[in-house]
């Protein structure tokens, strides 16, 4: 199982990622909110970009934006491994191949409330389908047991499609909830690993 874990809920940024880059945790997740697509706003992409100061870690970055052709032309001139936006977005075909012209594996995101179907169309421009399990734009919620049909919705289209792509799964993710995420390729856990005094051991704990 892949970890992506997310800093959303540092009180202390700069001190976390260095720690998180101590650890063998395979990605950082950058949420990024502009206040409009949801509620909450993350800070600005003049701060993000400091963010190889403090972690050479490869970025997974999740754009909850409603401008979102500008927020992908700024990450993909960071560290970035992939860039994944909301299939609930505008230009959803645009995007996606504009995050594929950087040479950047592309990612759709799909809310609680979304059916899976929704993705089928631009399944060939992705290399990730990230499931959310929360409502998106707040991290520490919790997880939404409902959205495991998802998963094997998911699985079953990568099969069908034959698809390289990895299904991974962000919200509420730790080690009670762990287990209804066993048919994702990677998890996104943030408050589980960020408010722990051992990030390596919460890390560890959602490999299994």
């Amino acid at each position: 199982m892949l970890v992506s874990t997310s800093f959303l809920s540092s009180k202390n940024p700069p001190k976390d990622l260095k720690m998180l880059n101590e650890t063998d945790t395979d990605f950082i997740h950058v949420d990024v909110m502009d206040g409009k697509f949801v509620k909450n706003k993350t800070m600005p992409f003049s701060e993000m970009k400091n963010i190889y100061k403090y972690t050479s870690k490869r970025l997974d970055v999740h754009l909850m934006v409603e401008d979102t052709a500008s927020y992908i032309k700024n990450y993909a001139s960071l560290n970035t491994e992939y860039i994944i936006i909301h299939v609930e977005g505008n230009n959803v075909l645009e995007n996606l191949q504009l995050i594929n012209s950087y040479n950047i594996k592309a990612g759709l995101a799909v809310s609680p409330n979304t059916p899976i179907s929704e993705v089928i169309p631009f399944l060939p421009l992705i290399k990730q389908l990230l499931i959310m399990s929360v409502e998106p734009g707040m991290g520490g919620q919790a997880f939404i047991k409902d959205v495991t049909k998802k998963i094997k919705e998911a699985k079953a289209l990568v099969k069908e499609y034959k698809l390289d792509l990895l299904i991974s799964i962000d919200g509420g993710i730790n080690k009670d909830t762990i287990s209804y995420c066993k048919d994702c390729d990677m998890v996104v856990s943030g408050s589980y690993i960020i408010n722990s005094d051992d990030f390596q051991k919460k890390i560890d704990s959602l490999r299994r």
